[in-house]
């Protein structure tokens, strides 16, 4: 005999009666009404691109030309010269990072 075998199985019931709770249901969009929308948020896209001073425009490039920098960066490094480094890393680390022995052996 198991522990569960008197247990009530099913949903909970709800003290006071029998309320029922009608759940919502969400309508759908047509396709048209959802390209509608991409295109008033692609014009309006468009608009917010006009109206950006000269100094949003040039953090912009700025911030465009800085992850040209690091993906080139990157970019130069094999597989090989990352492992070696990171190795190097680990092994300038203390014996209190190493990962302790777990089991027999």
């Amino acid at each position: 005999m198991s522990a569960y075998d008197e247990v009530k199985k099913g949903s909970l019931k709800i003290k006071g009666g029998s309320i029922s709770i009608k759940k919502k249901k969400k309508k759908s969009k047509s396709s048209k009404e959802k390209l509608e929308k991409a295109l008033f948020d692609s014009s309006e896209h468009n608009y917010q691109e006009l109206e950006k001073t000269e100094a949003e425009r040039k953090f912009e490039e700025i911030k465009r030309q800085r992850q040209m920098e690091r993906v080139a960066k990157a970019a130069t490094k094999s597989h090989k010269d990352r492992v070696a480094e990171f190795n190097n890393k680990l092994e300038m680390l203390s014996e209190h990072h190493d990962i302790p022995k777990v089991g027999p052996g």
